[in-house]
């Protein structure tokens, strides 16, 4: 049986509250993400409960489109949000974010919600059989380009 859920985990060296502000920017997502490439706020002002954002997405030559919506927005420990494409569930995001003696260590999950239907045509459309895996990939690639911005611009507030 193919696995419904992934996280990845990254340590970084820099204050909780800036990889918040950071990760729940959803506007920059497209610099860390190697498969969204940009996102724009759609209702509400930024991170908060009930807010939705357009994620535009590419893999090879694929593009679409999803709705997402803010289901925890607390900052310096957790945003996450649910992602719909038209009518259907198709994922919830998180991170995590917990203090560090270095910094933080920030966990990216993700919980499968498509249906049947959606997870038998998903591999011939997409060309993912293990969308597990291939989100787990993903995530170690957002999580790793999320380190290098958050710990430049530590060190450009420090001086350093």
């Amino acid at each position: 049986m193919i696995a419904t859920t992934a996280e990845a985990q990254q340590t970084i060296a820099a204050d909780p509250a800036a990889v918040y502000a950071l990760v729940s920017d959803v506007t920059r997502m497209g610099e860390w993400s190697p498969e969204t490439t940009s996102c724009s706020w759609i209702s509400g002002d930024g991170a908060a409960v009930g807010a939705q954002f357009r994620g535009m997405n590419r893999r090879g030559p694929l593009r679409w489109v999803t709705t997402c919506t803010v289901t925890s927005a607390d900052p310096g420990r957790r945003f996450a949000f649910s992602v719909a494409f038209g009518p259907f569930a198709i994922a919830d995001w998180a991170y995590d974010i917990t203090p560090s003696a270095r910094g933080c260590t920030v966990t990216e999950s993700w919980v499968d919600r498509r249906g049947l239907a959606m997870k038998s045509g998903s591999p011939l459309v997409m060309g993912i059989v293990d969308r597990a895996a291939h989100n787990r990939a993903g995530m170690e690639k957002t999580l790793a380009a999320l380190k290098a911005a958050a710990e430049a611009e530590a060190r450009s507030k420090d001086g350093r």
